[in-house]
């Protein structure tokens, strides 16, 4: 089935009647009220992304950094100390089942009006769709390349993130086929594949209702090295994902 943009306005709409909705650039900056002047001053941060030092395929292709937050129904955040990012094995097979320690976001970006009207705008629009007073955001700068001759955006295949809803915001692309995304409906036959290709393009995703995954990128011109540059956001309501949750069945630490 082709890509389906929605507006601003229809957004929640889609979410519950899909469980993903997908926003041209003109209609991001309206839903979060953030000009796209805006979000590309934060371009330049792609730039300063260490490596990941988990990659259990041992491949060097993907740099981030990360941060969390809780943030309320009526949009406001506020950032919690570093902590390590989790997930179960339920959810992601490769790197599931481990802590895994990343640099954090820097200041010049989190401290930023945008940032606070980006994050905490989506959070109220998800708490249109499920009634939720409080979020526990994860928030996660990725740059995947193709130094190596193949990148891959989500080695641990199709998957769900244990969270409530995922925002993945494309930055960046550069000199890179492939990237295609694929949404899944997690208990249906439907499927949906496009490319985000426009910056600040957003995909939204109901994470219990869909599975989602991008395919791997390569350089469009092999004697240049091509990236591809998101922002990921994950909602999730109860607390963050962390190993004694998982132990005592709760929802959070």
């Amino acid at each position: 089935m082709a890509q389906i943009h929605v507006t601003a306005q229809e957004a929640a709409e889609a979410l519950r009647q899909r469980g993903y909705a997908v926003l041209n650039p003109r209609e991001l900056s309206r839903l979060v009220e953030v000009e796209l002047t805006e979000l590309e001053a934060w371009k330049p941060l792609w730039e300063e992304l260490p490596r990941d030092p988990h990659l259990k395929d041992l491949g060097s292709y993907r740099a981030r950094r990360h941060g969390c937050f809780v943030g309320g129904a009526a949009g406001g955040l506020e950032a919690v100390p570093h902590r390590a990012h989790w997930q179960s094995e339920d959810y992601n097979a490769l790197h599931g089942g481990m802590e895994r320690w990343f640099e954090p976001l820097t200041p010049t970006l989190v401290e930023t009006p945008a940032w606070q009207h980006l994050v905490g705008g989506l959070g109220t629009l998800f708490s249109r769709v499920r009634n939720v007073d409080r979020w526990y955001i994860e928030a996660h700068q990725f740059r995947i390349d193709t130094a190596e001759g193949m990148g891959r955006p989500t080695p641990e295949g199709a998957h769900r993130d244990g969270v409530d809803f995922v925002a993945v915001i494309l930055v960046d692309r550069r000199n890179v086929l492939g990237g295609e995304t694929r949404v899944f409906d997690a208990d249906g036959p439907d499927g949906w594949r496009f490319e985000m290709t426009q910056p600040w393009t957003a995909l939204l995703l109901d994470d219990p209702r869909v599975i989602h995954e991008s395919t791997p990128i390569r350089p469009l011109d092999p004697q240049m090295i091509g990236s591809r540059d998101t922002l990921v956001l994950t909602y999730r309501q109860g607390g963050f994902q962390a190993p004694e949750a998982s132990l005592q069945g709760a929802a959070g630490p």
